[in-house]
């Protein structure tokens, strides 16, 4: 596949402190958008900063907790104003608890989960969003994971999250079918990151674990608008995505690639 230019674009990414989300924020930058990485970290934020503008590419960072809502509101205002508008947004930041069965499980410990990873993409999706209605044109990223669409009793409020996020996605596409503006929901993978440095993922062998940089590189191709008509649709990182838009009549005549109710 030929070199992606995002030239002129420019992006949001949260979480971008640290792995997955600095990743995504670096090969953005690769393909030339400019990146707006945010996170509550300022000293890990401005070390991704460094990283892409010693590559070359442009980079500036924006302080966010994802459960606030003041400085959600601040930080898409500053962005906008630095930038004049947002082009693509990736829902990165969250984290993740459990060891526990649900009903053991704390119950602020449980709900805060949550709040970082649903209503926290919701307030920010709502914070940037509007302003690419208004341009009618736009891509958001939701970072969700496999796990929604199974069980996990050990990790129930992730799961739910994630399964959440899906059904939060494919939502946002309906309502936005006539503006130009796409949302995906994407798994990256179980990659090796500060989430996954825990006892429970000591005994994964080598060949279950994702390459980080896939993630990126599919972060990248969305961005670009190739795969708009498959708004909506959970999409995993290791998916041959060149073989998901050659069959698009059929996971769209189908509905595949979502959460539903199956009863076949």
């Amino acid at each position: 596949m030929a070199m992606i230019d995002l030239t002129g674009q420019v992006a949001v990414v949260t979480g971008g402190s640290r792995g997955i989300g600095r990743e995504v924020a670096r090969q953005l930058a690769e393909a030339d958008a400019t990146v707006a990485v945010t996170a509550r970290n300022q000293e890990k934020l401005a070390e991704t900063v460094s990283i892409i503008t010693s590559a070359g590419g442009i980079a500036s960072s924006y302080q966010m907790d994802v459960t606030d809502a003041d400085e959600i509101k601040t930080a898409a205002e500053a962005i906008i104003a630095d930038y004049g508008k947002v082009d693509i947004l990736v829902n990165n930041a969250g984290i993740g608890d459990g060891g526990a069965a649900p009903w053991e499980m704390d119950i602020d410990r449980w709900w805060h989960v949550l709040e970082v990873n649903l209503k926290g993409v919701f307030m920010v999706t709502r914070a940037i969003v509007p302003q690419m209605v208004a341009q009618d044109s736009g891509c958001v990223i939701n970072m969700g994971s496999l796990i929604g669409a199974r069980p996990s009793p050990d990790a129930s409020p992730y799961s739910v999250s994630k399964a959440a996020l899906m059904r939060f996605t494919d939502s946002c596409a309906v309502a936005a079918e006539d503006t130009g503006v796409s949302f995906f929901t994407i798994s990256p993978g179980l990659v090796r990151t500060d989430m996954t440095s825990i006892p429970r993922f000591d005994d994964i062998p080598d060949e279950y674990w994702s390459p980080i940089e896939t993630v990126g590189v599919l972060c990248v191709k969305l961005a670009s608008g190739m795969a708009d008509k498959l708004s909506g649709r959970f999409i995993h990182a290791e998916d041959d995505l060149d073989d998901l838009l050659a069959r698009t009549d059929e996971i769209i005549e189908q509905n595949l690639h979502v959460l539903k109710y199956v009863t076949e």
